[in-house]
């Protein structure tokens, strides 16, 4: 049995509490959040030890595994924390603010014996597993195009009640949903690269109103051409639904995995097919990994370093320089 260390009683840090509670190799030893009140309501719910101070969490003998579920700007300074103190550690999307400082991470990382992750559940999600493995299989024939859409008609959605969603150093729509679909396409095709992006904001130091942008991905062949060229279409304080989605079009037929689980094979067409809508126990298979990996197993996790690539899109996009140059 590993015991954890959760910090962030949010909205998601309770989702994964949740999660380590029903896992059967995981137990809740301790909470951390520095509004006091939510650390003593999560410790109450798992009859755990509530903390107001990450220091207080790492230095617990007894903790295996530390979650880290606050805003992105603090990942870092928890993240070094949890492995000064030699614990494993599951972190959160986006793995920083930045590239830079994920890299300071990722050699962290690489420098400890510890176990580290990222949660981006697509790893586990079926309908995008069985996209990747439909196009790998050649169903839709060559990779032609990959499409990246988003729409929001209010940001932040009515459920983020967390002003940090709103400001441009760690929030907005693209580092918060945007980065799992540039995880897929990574995921996909390989590295993105070529990235031109129009990005307009909404104020000052608040989040993107719209980007329009275009890139490459993956290995380029002896003229020079990436393996597939793709789109970003973002737009908020929209009318209509909230959308996200990413679609592959091929020479055979197209793919699309929409609103996070749905997958359609050649959407809009007359032989569309709905193939799942199956959500998955992203989390649970998450931890799944991470304790297979613990007990000396290849566990399927995502690393500090797939995460911090994925930071590098984000950052070329926003600032306007090459991702690997962004990344350094």
């Amino acid at each position: 049995m590993y015991s954890v260390g959760i910090v962030g009683c949010g909205v998601i840090g309770s989702r994964l509490a949740e999660a380590f509670n029903e896992h059967e190799q995981t137990t809740i030893r301790a909470v951390c959040d520095r509004i006091e009140n939510k650390a003593v309501s999560m410790a109450n719910t798992y009859d755990c030890e509530p903390v107001t101070s990450v220091d207080e969490l790492v230095s617990i003998d007894t903790l295996d595994i530390v979650y880290v579920g606050v805003p992105p700007k603090h990942h870092a300074s928890v993240v070094r924390a949890a492995l000064a103190a030699d614990k494993h550690v599951i972190c959160e999307k986006p793995i920083a603010e930045n590239a830079k400082i994920g890299n300071e991470l990722v050699a962290l990382a690489k420098g400890s014996d510890r176990t580290t992750a990222i949660n981006f559940p697509f790893r586990y999600t079926p309908g995008f597993i069985a996209m990747r493995d439909r196009i790998a299989a050649g169903e839709i024939g060559t990779p032609k195009r990959v499409s990246l859409r988003f729409r929001f008609p209010t940001w932040p959605r009515e459920w983020q009640d967390v002003a940090w969603l709103t400001d441009r150093e760690q929030g907005g729509p693209l580092r918060e949903v945007g980065s799992h679909f540039v995880f897929a396409t990574q995921e996909l095709f390989g590295e993105i690269s070529d990235i031109t992006a129009a990005v307009e904001y909404t104020a000052p130091e608040k989040y993107e109103a719209s980007i329009v942008g275009t890139f490459g991905a993956g290995d380029r062949d002896e003229s020079g051409t990436a393996h597939v060229y793709g789109t970003i279409d973002l737009l908020c304080n929209c009318a209509g639904s909230e959308e996200n989605s990413i679609t592959v079009e091929g020479t055979d037929g197209s793919i699309s995995l929409q609103a996070w689980r749905r997958l359609v094979a050649n959407p809009g067409e007359e032989n569309e097919q709905v193939i799942t809508e199956e959500p998955g126990a992203t989390t649970a298979d998450l931890i799944d990994e991470f304790v297979t990996t613990l007990a000396g197993n290849a566990g399927n996790l995502v690393s500090f370093g797939d995460a911090t690539r994925v930071q590098a899109v984000l950052d070329t996009i926003f600032y306007g320089v090459e991702a690997d140059e962004v990344a350094k």
